[in-house]
């Protein structure tokens, strides 16, 4: 997102000094969020993989995928909103299996328990 002052407010010194700083500001912010939507993907990908690896399944499986979808939905949701639009690359390097893709943007089916 960019922000374009009116015309008569558009000097040199305004956008080094005043906007530029400002817009320095929401970069750091966006690409700070995107590391933590990161983070959360990888505990909810790396709480999956535990559970598979414990033989964790029904209700208990299902409240893991839909965590990790959960995750994975937000993030892409930033990423769009940060103008990168393709997802492939995350996909791979974060390695989200096809249970948790077939899942993103479906509400969970089980209420979570605390």
């Amino acid at each position: 997102m960019t922000v374009r002052p009116p015309r008569n407010f558009n000097s040199s010194r305004m956008n080094e000094a005043g906007l530029g700083i400002l817009e320095y500001e929401m970069m750091s912010e966006r690409a700070s969020s995107l590391g933590r939507h990161g983070m959360k993907v990888e505990e909810a990908l790396a709480a999956l993989q535990e559970g598979e690896a414990k033989g964790r399944q029904g209700a208990e499986h299902e409240r893991l995928v839909d965590t990790a979808a959960e995750a994975v939905w937000a993030m892409f949701i930033h990423r769009e909103i940060c103008g990168l639009r393709n997802g492939r690359d995350v996909i791979q390097r974060y390695g989200i299996p096809n249970q948790v893709l077939a899942r993103l943007g479906a509400s969970p089916r089980h209420p979570k328990k605390a």
